[in-house]
């Protein structure tokens, strides 16, 4: 009996095959294997085509049966994570009208923030527990208003994960966390935003039908089977955003419990149960994946777009041609903590919603030209990072949630023993990293909502935590006096 997840990122598309019984990932495969292409018409724009996520699902599905040589029959449910706050538009055939607007496209900004501003700040925070922003109502705004005729075609929105369940099965279908997250839902009444969908002039049809993350969510179809290889009427009982779903792979499910991200961009989560927000809405709160009408569960989202996306540029454009990460990461270590007083701002990836959507752009600060070399940027880069963590994770434990611990995988800027030591350190919190996924957790997600496992707990009791990382109590001054720096010259930054 085996379980299929798949994990649709912007940089590629994951699936892992599990062994229900053992927990064990028997296979897993992504495609594209270079970083996926990412479209940027104009400045602050991102658009993706969503058939590219459908063709590497395809390639990594085939990938996974051909390694496993598991018969399509035994697999007995499928799960579905997906970047979050893009914007897929079909028409009455099921066909995509235009590029996805994806998570890190900034055009909508302006759109949330006069809503914000009309419908009034106390009125949005305390039933969307945040400003509309940058999510997908606000782009579906923007679609209305610049591209009338594709908008007037349109039959549904989806999130990413909802179109991808849409090409499995046939069927269009959304979730309450998914609804949260787009900035539809609205938690003091429990139901669909009416008054945000009256302000934006949007019809009640346009929105898919609701059915619970953990639940049947329709059916492989006789044609993705076909293209697939999978057997047709396989059901498909999960599906959540990459943060929420991290979160569960984790099994942070909780009120205090605290997941975090670091690749393309940079993620600290954290489950509460009490309805909350940040007055300034610089964080985001979203439905977790076990929120419901009876179980207040809402993860606060701390997100920084400029993270993994800085490394990779300085791997590029920085650091010595065909150099490795881990090769960097040696080089970083021969500068010292703080990086000699040069000081990196990552925010070169759009606007960032934890600096109340400013959008400051990276830059470098404290530059001395007989101090500093190549080692002192890579390691700037990864401190700079990290101290966007910590600057975030400030504005959470204002909200009253203490961050202690930190559950993190094994993967990403996590690798890098300069992020991990200068995060626990700076932050003083314990980092546990542990070997999982989202592809394993969306498989493990779809054991939950198939019923093979009877909770969380069952499900993720074969969790294998790799290492503990604890703060530097010796050098502790020195990351916070490197941060304290960083900060500054931040502020400095947004003042201008």
């Amino acid at each position: 009996m085996f379980l299929l997840g798949y994990d649709i990122g912007s940089s590629s598309v994951k699936a892992s095959l599990v062994n229900a019984v053992t927990g064990k990932c028997v296979a897993s495969a992504f495609y594209p294997k270079t970083e996926a292409a990412i479209i940027a018409v104009h400045p602050g724009w991102a658009e993706q085509d969503p058939e590219s996520w459908w063709e590497s699902l395809k390639l990594s599905t085939q990938s996974v049966l051909q390694q496993s040589a598991v018969d399509p029959a035994a697999i007995k449910a499928i799960g579905i994570s997906y970047q979050m706050h893009g914007l897929v538009c079909v028409d009455k055939q099921q066909q995509v009208l235009r590029p996805a607007i994806i998570w890190c496209d900034s055009r909508a900004v302006p759109y949330g923030q006069k809503a914000f501003e009309t419908l009034g700040e106390e009125k949005c925070l305390s039933h969307l527990l945040n400003s509309p922003g940058n999510f997908t109502a606000s782009k579906l705004a923007w679609i209305r208003d610049n591209e009338p005729d594709i908008y007037q075609q349109i039959n549904k929105v989806m999130l990413p994960g909802d179109y991808i369940a849409m090409k499995l099965s046939g069927e269009i279908c959304t979730t309450v966390s998914g609804l949260s997250e787009g900035i539809f839902w609205d938690f003091k009444e429990n139901k669909v935003a009416d008054f945000l969908m009256r302000y934006y002039g949007f019809d009640d049809s346009l929105l898919a039908e609701i059915r619970p993350a953990f639940s049947e969510q329709g059916r492989v179809d006789a044609a993705a089977a076909a293209e697939l290889g999978l057997k047709e009427g396989t059901p498909i009982t999960y599906r959540a955003g990459d943060q929420p779903n991290n979160a569960l792979s984790l099994n942070v499910f909780n009120p205090g419990e605290i997941a975090s991200t670091a690749g393309t961009s940079g993620v600290v989560y954290g489950v509460n149960g009490e309805v909350n927000y940040d007055p300034q809405s610089r964080v985001n709160t979203f439905a977790h994946v076990n929120h419901s009408a009876t179980q207040t569960r809402l993860g606060v989202l701390l997100c920084i777009n400029g993270t993994g996306i800085l490394n990779s540029w300085v791997k590029r454009h920085i650091a010595p041609e065909g150099m490795s990460y881990n090769e960097m990461n040696v080089l970083a270590s021969k500068a010292p903590v703080g990086s000699a007083g040069l000081s990196i701002l990552p925010f070169g990836n759009g606007a960032e919603r934890m600096l109340n959507n400013q959008e400051i752009g990276c830059s470098i600060r404290g530059l001395d030209f007989n101090t500093h070399g190549k080692q002192h940027i890579v390691r700037a880069a990864q401190e700079g990072i990290v101290f966007s963590f910590k600057y975030g994770i400030d504005i959470m434990e204002q909200m009253g949630i203490p961050v202690k611990v930190i559950h993190a995988g094994h993967a990403n800027m996590f690798l890098s023993s300069i992020f991990r030591d200068t995060l626990a350190s700076v932050t003083g919190a314990v980092i546990e990293l542990y070997d999982t996924d989202g592809s394993v957790g969306a498989a493990k997600g779809a054991g939950i909502g198939a019923g093979i496992y009877k909770d969380n707990n069952e499900a993720f009791a074969t969790l294998e935590k790799l290492e503990v990382i604890e703060p530097d109590i010796v050098r502790k001054q020195e990351y916070l006096d490197a941060y304290s720096r960083w900060k500054h010259r931040l502020e400095k930054s947004m003042a201008k």
